[in-house]
């Protein structure tokens, strides 16, 4: 079997009304993405999704149809899909970065190679080591009663963790945690997350604000350069959960070395593929770190991408740390014809060759934008 070309597809798709959200980033209203197809001479076609931003990795949309049509697919023609370890090398012989864009040709890949085969890509991966993956849902960085507000419709669905945007102001960012820790209750696991968006006083006296509230992680603190500052902030209270900070197994091994995260975030968008992310894993691991799976706000594809690995990488720990695997949640569509089980506590995970999901071909050409 031989790669016969691969499309990439822009799509934008809208949060829903009421679940859009805020970081330290900016606002999230509307998923600018793409749609991956590898198709093969034997007819086999794999799908994958790239979640990109410009304000996140670099990527847009328009950048990753450009890279695929300029760069991967001519340097991945007439290659055997299913040999995923040379295909992720001559991506990156063909392209440097993108790891968004390389992410999604490699989904499309692994989905190819499990439809080849007639197993889950989680068996590919060596099999479950979990059958459910436990989850959470996140809050952005609004305004108390804002915040309030969706935390009571997550708990209303049955949601059993949340996670709180941080990251604009200590006091501001306290105001808000405090009131979803008071309509949450003490026995809903807590996380929040700056996304970079403290300076190092700021997240010494917000993380000090914040340890009453006992919080399971405090994600991304301080911008990635801050090793040393971030080493500092585990003293202080919660646990300290490395996300920009991690985008490849190098950035791992030197978080690792300078002890500046208790926990390592990654997922397969953010660290190039899943090969890549796997190699973090191990990397934490061997560290005695654990991991937790992340999210960019997935649709369907990247979604049912990200479950299956969860299931097959044993430090990918969704028991203690639940996975961020909410994106389709979010969304007026995950581009599915049959939506993945997500919740409300946990994801299941498919069980049909490859990626176990189908694109549906009428919602795709509804919020395709290259027409």
């Amino acid at each position: 079997m031989k790669i016969a070309r691969i499309e990439a597809i822009p799509v934008s798709v809208p949060l829903k009304a009421g679940l859009t959200t805020k970081t330290a980033h900016g606002d999230h209203i509307t998923s600018d993405y793409a749609i991956i197809r590898v198709v093969t001479d034997e007819g086999v076609v794999g799908l994958g999704e790239a979640t990109v931003s410009a304000i996140w990795s670099g990527e847009t949309s328009q950048s990753t149809v450009a890279a695929v049509d300029a760069f991967l697919s001519p340097a991945l023609q007439g290659m055997d899909p299913t040999r995923l370890h040379s295909c992720r090398a001559v991506m990156d012989r063909a392209l440097k970065a993108n790891p968004f864009t390389k992410a999604a040709v490699e989904m499309a890949l692994w989905d190819v190679a499990g439809k080849a085969a007639g197993v889950p890509v989680h068996q590919l991966l060596g099999g479950k080591v979990r059958d459910r993956i436990r989850t959470k849902m996140m809050i952005g960085a609004f305004d108390p009663p804002q915040a309030v507000k969706l935390a009571e419709t997550f708990l209303g669905w049955g949601v059993t963790c949340l996670k709180v945007k941080v990251g604009i102001d200590p006091v501001g960012d306290f105001a808000r945690v405090k009131a979803v820790r008071e309509v949450a209750g003490p026995d809903i696991p807590m996380t929040v997350d700056a996304n970079c968006g403290w300076d190092v006083p700021a997240a010494r006296l917000a993380l000090r604000l914040l340890t009453p509230l006992d919080l399971l992680v405090a994600e991304q603190p301080l911008t990635p350069a801050l090793d040393d500052a971030t080493r500092e902030l585990r003293t202080i209270g919660p646990a300290i959960m490395a996300d920009e900070s991690v985008w490849t197994a190098i950035d791992a091994m030197r978080v690792c070395r300078t002890q500046a995260a208790d926990v390592i975030s990654l997922y397969p968008g953010k660290n190039g593929g899943l090969l890549a992310s796997i190699e973090i894993a191990h990397i934490a691991a061997a560290a005695g770190l654990p991991c937790h799976m992340g999210s960019n706000l997935e649709l369907g594809i990247a979604s049912a991408a990200m479950i299956h690995l969860a299931a097959a990488v044993p430090n990918i720990k969704s028991e203690r740390f639940p996975a961020d695997i909410l994106g389709p949640k979010y969304h007026e569509s995950d581009l599915l014809t049959t939506p993945l089980d997500l919740g409300p506590e946990s994801a299941g995970v498919p069980d049909s060759p490859g990626l176990g999901i189908e694109l549906d071909e009428s919602l795709l050409e509804r919020f395709r934008v290259d027409r």
